[in-house]
């Protein structure tokens, strides 16, 4: 029975497992027993990833079938600084599930995508919980807090995903907002307009955020963004209508 290693960034953890990844999204999304249920973000990471920060041979030496023949759910290596330790080379696919168990796998793109023009809203989900509205792409967004800030604040990594803002992005003062799902939605016009300023670049929309979020508002043409050093992949969100058409289930499951 193959072994899988899972990085989980809600929360974030390194995960010895048994299961394969549509399983291992329903019970870390759902859970067992008495264990905490809703959304789940994780990678796949290359069995052969080694790092002395992690007792990585211990752990899945323990990931044992039980006697029953039943699959080992899960042995947990790290759930510490797990994210500063694992190198974009070490990253497989991007699972995303929803609080009801229905898991989307993404890819990781060839590149990243090319600038779009307006504003953006970047939800920060490891190693903080975060909502930053700003006027930069998402690599130079990533690069001001980790190879080359601008702020005393300076992450090793970051996990993020970049939402839509729909017409907010060009007119934050008087374009309609009232389709997008966002609490307080007059403070973000504050901070979208903020960034309009010469020398303003960022603004922190809440410092701290439920990591849970409408999975139906990750940017099209965007989607989610892991970097390490000065390493940064992008895993692109598929369209709606793609998402309608091939995976209807998740998408369902996705708009409840």
């Amino acid at each position: 029975m193959r072994t899988h290693l899972y990085f989980s960034l809600i929360p974030e953890a390194l995960i010895a497992s048994q299961l394969e990844p549509a399983e291992f999204g329903q019970y870390y999304a759902t859970g067992y027993g008495f264990k905490s249920k809703g959304q789940a973000l994780f990678f796949e990471l290359d069995p052969d990833f080694r790092h002395p920060f992690f007792a990585l041979d211990e752990a899945l030496a323990k990931c044992r079938a039980h006697d029953d023949g039943s699959p080992k759910n899960s042995v947990y290596v790290a759930t510490y600084r797990v994210l500063e330790h694992v190198p974009v080379a070490a990253l497989g696919p991007l699972y995303v599930t929803t609080a009801y168990g229905a898991t989307l796998e993404l890819s990781r793109s060839a590149r990243l995508p090319d600038p779009a023009p307006g504003l953006h809203l970047y939800k920060e989900l490891a190693p903080v919980d975060s909502l930053v509205a700003s006027s930069e792409s998402p690599r130079a967004f990533y690069e001001s807090i980790t190879v080359a800030p601008t702020k005393f604040v300076r992450f090793p990594g970051l996990f993020f995903v970049e939402l839509e803002l729909g017409p907010l992005a060009t007119d934050p003062d008087a374009a309609a907002g009232r389709d997008l799902p966002y609490d307080n939605l007059h403070h973000l016009r504050e901070a979208l307009a903020e960034v309009t300023r010469p020398g303003k670049v960022s603004k922190l929309v809440e410092r701290v955020q439920s990591p849970e979020f409408a999975l139906r508002m990750v940017k099209v043409g965007s989607g989610f963004y892991y970097g390490n050093g000065p390493d940064l992949a992008c895993y692109p969100m598929p369209s709606h209508d793609e998402l309608r058409e091939h995976h209807p289930l998740w998408w369902r499951s996705a708009n409840r």
